[in-house]
């Protein structure tokens, strides 16, 4: 249950009632205000160059490959994990962009310049071109790196564009990695946790459109129909497992409304879901409840409930006035986004290395 503690944060930091909601939002991206920015970036900061705890998942091939964290990744360290580390700098170069006046602006700028140096990403880029590293992060982490450049494309800025620049070969090693993937990916993941292909694929579809690289793009759109085009009668009860932040059904229909033309679209979703009655799914649209937020695992759940509620609001913006699901999206988008807020300032590094960054996709509107 959430306690009276967390509720005096959420107030402090994330005023409900100053949040746009997803029917108001519906032709720009929600906004916040420069104080919810400020402390949603004081969590990345952080994170993002503290080196311990850390959760490393490199494959060691001989007694010189014991070497800590920061050895291991000079850029991306911090955050517990390689991928927490490179969506906590997302984080902090999103806020930059949607709220640049907030007071922790100048300090993000600096902390953003100490990781993003040639030669730390120069050994990130060495690191996954050693033969046993190169599923390392695939394709979750990928997904961030790509999104994180994505985000430094479309923002006017000098350190921007020399970050942008910096990042090229790692991006570039990213982009090889994911196009030599794909065709040997013979089924796509179906899960609730990191490893999910549909999440994956809508990151890399929006960079790819973003960047103007139409041979990713094809390959993306081409492997996305291959593998959902087809699905129908999806049992929703069976959502979610128990340590899910992603609902493999929702991040799949949120890659498909980025493909499909929008009246098709309505026509897949309405196949995959099969609204057979008026309770169907309610199970997948109602918010959870975390039980724990010291447990690393549990606490996912937490994040669960702000990328439903991104997934929801997306996929129903998608939809005609009249369409089956679209109010009825709506609705479960705001409360999922209200529920999920309501976890991210827990006091508890388990959850607070990465939930910044899921309220900041879920409060901002990206990808849409």
């Amino acid at each position: 249950m959430i306690r009276l503690s967390l509720l005096s944060l959420l107030l402090v930091h994330l005023p409900l009632s100053l949040l746009a909601s997803s029917r108001a939002a519906e032709n720009s991206a929600p906004r916040i205000l420069d104080t919810q920015a400020a402390s949603i970036a004081k969590l990345a900061l952080d994170g993002i160059h503290r080196q311990y705890p850390n959760k490393p998942s490199n494959v060691l091939v001989g007694p010189a490959d014991v070497l800590s964290p920061k050895e291991l990744h000079p850029a991306f360290y911090g955050c517990f994990d390689w991928h927490s580390s490179v969506h906590g700098h997302w984080t902090l170069v999103r806020l930059l962009k949607t709220n640049p006046m907030h007071a922790l602006a100048q300090t993000s700028r600096e902390r953003l310049d100490q990781s993003l140096t040639k030669e730390n990403i120069d050994a990130e880029t060495a690191y996954f071109q050693v033969k046993e590293n190169r599923s390392f992060e695939r394709m979750y982490g990928w997904a961030w790196l790509l999104r994180l450049v994505a985000e430094l494309h479309t923002w006017d800025d000098p350190q921007a564009r020399q970050w942008l620049e910096t990042l090229k070969p790692l991006e570039n090693e990213i982009v090889a990695l994911t196009l030599g993937y794909l065709p040997r990916l013979s089924n796509p993941i179906r899960t609730g946790v990191h490893p999910d292909t549909a999440f994956a694929l809508g990151q890399t579809l929006d960079y790819a459109r973003t960047v103007g690289n139409l041979e990713l793009a094809h390959a993306v759109e081409k492997r996305s129909r291959e593998y959902y085009m087809n699905d129908r009668n999806y049992a929703s009860q069976y959502e979610p497992s128990g340590e899910d932040f992603f609902s493999p059904s929702l991040n799949e229909a949120d890659l498909m409304r980025r493909i499909l033309p929008a009246n098709d679209f309505e026509t897949w979703l309405n196949l995959f879901l099969n609204p057979s009655d008026p309770g169907a799914h309610t199970k997948l649209l109602t918010p959870v409840v975390v039980s724990d937020l010291t447990d690393g695992k549990l606490v996912h759940l937490a994040g669960l409930n702000l990328s439903r509620a991104w997934t929801l609001d997306a996929i129903s913006q998608s939809l005609p006035e009249n369409g089956t699901w679209k109010d009825r999206f709506a609705d479960s988008a705001q409360a999922h986004r209200d529920a999920g807020l309501a976890y991210v300032f827990s006091g508890h590094y388990e959850g607070e290395h990465w939930l910044g960054t899921f309220a900041v996709y879920a409060l901002t509107g990206v990808g849409r």
